[in-house]
């Protein structure tokens, strides 16, 4: 499987999308790089098919990539996965906005869909 190193080594590259797949859960909606997003949105799909299934193996998992962040898996497994329960996938929207005036990287906004 292709994936983007993002500049980062794996450690670095893994927590980033760690916290920003825990960010897009409990915010459900944040502005990041295009790259990014991208990125995580694959994070988050699959955090929300663990909360489907909603067994102790997949909450296991969940806790495991998620640092360990309770009230985050709590809020996959108990409110998330009723919401979408059916819907088969596709539960992000990735919009594009603009440049970052900064550096010129693309912005887009990455949220769940309602």
């Amino acid at each position: 499987m292709a994936y983007r190193k993002l500049g980062r080594d794996n450690k670095h590259r893994r927590s980033m999308l760690a916290n920003l797949t825990k960010e897009v859960i409990m915010k459900e909606r944040i502005e990041t790089t295009e790259t990014r997003a991208k990125e995580v949105r694959k994070f988050v799909d699959k955090m929300i098919t663990y909360g489907k299934k909603g067994d102790l193996v997949s909450r296991r998992l969940a806790l495991a990539f998620l640092h360990n962040d309770t009230e985050c898996v709590n809020k996959i497994f108990n409110d998330l996965a009723k919401r979408y329960s059916s819907r088969n996938g596709g539960y992000t929207r990735i919009l594009k906005v603009d440049e970052r005036r900064g550096d010129g990287a693309l912005i887009a906004i990455i949220e769940l869909v309602k």
